[in-house]
C-alpha cells in the first residue's frame, strides 16, 4: 500500500515525537558539550530544532505529495526518504542562521547542528524502515496512518 499524505504526516510526527525525542535526549549533552551552555539550555536548543523540523516537515509533506503525483506509482523509493534530509536540513539551518527560529537565544554552530540533525534523521529513517513494522503490523496497509 502506498502511504497516503495524512499517513505520512502522522508517521512523521509520531517518529519525531518518539524516536527523535529519545535520540535528542541521548545526544544533546554530548553535541553541545563545549559550548558553555547549561544542560537545560542544550536540551532547549535540541528540542526547538526538533519542533522546527516537525512543523516544517508537515509543509514538506504537501510539497512531496505534489511531486509524487508525477511519478507512475505515486510514491518515493525508500532512499528518497533518506536523501530528503538535504533539503530539509538546509532549510532548517538557513532559518537557524537567520535567527528566525523562536526560543533559540544562543549561537548554534554548524557542526553541532548537523550532528544532531543527521543522527536524528538517520535514526528515524532506520526505525521507520525496520523496527516500526513490528509493533505496527497494519501500518503499511492503512496507508501509513497510525490513527
Amino acid at each position: 500500500m502506498v502511504p497516503t499524505l495524512f499517513g505520512r504526516i502522522q508517521t512523521r510526527i509520531f517518529l519525531l515525537a518518539t524516536v527523535g525525542v529519545l535520540i535528542t535526549l541521548a545526544i544533546m549533552p554530548l553535541v553541545l558539550a563545549g559550548s558553555g551552555l547549561s544542560l537545560g539550555e542544550r536540551y532547549m536548543v535540541g528540542f526547538v530544532i526538533l519542533a522546527t523540523v516537525t512543523v516544517l516537515g508537515v509543509v514538506w509533506e504537501f510539497i512531496y505529495h505534489f511531486l509524487m503525483q508525477f511519478r507512475w506509482e505515486k510514491d518515493w523509493p525508500s532512499l528518497f526518504g533518506l536523501i530528503t534530509l538535504l533539503n530539509e536540513g538546509v532549510l532548517v539551518w538557513i532559518l537557524l542562521s537567520a535567527e528566525v527560529v523562536p526560543f533559540i537565544e544562543v549561537e548554534v554552530g554548524a557542526i553541532p547542528f548537523w550532528i544532531h540533525f543527521l543522527v536524528v534523521w538517520i535514526g528515524i529513517w532506520l526505525f521507520a524502515n525496520g523496527p516500526m513494522r513490528v509493533p505496527f503490523i497494519r501500518w503499511r496497509f492503512r496507508g501509513g496512518r497510525l490513527l
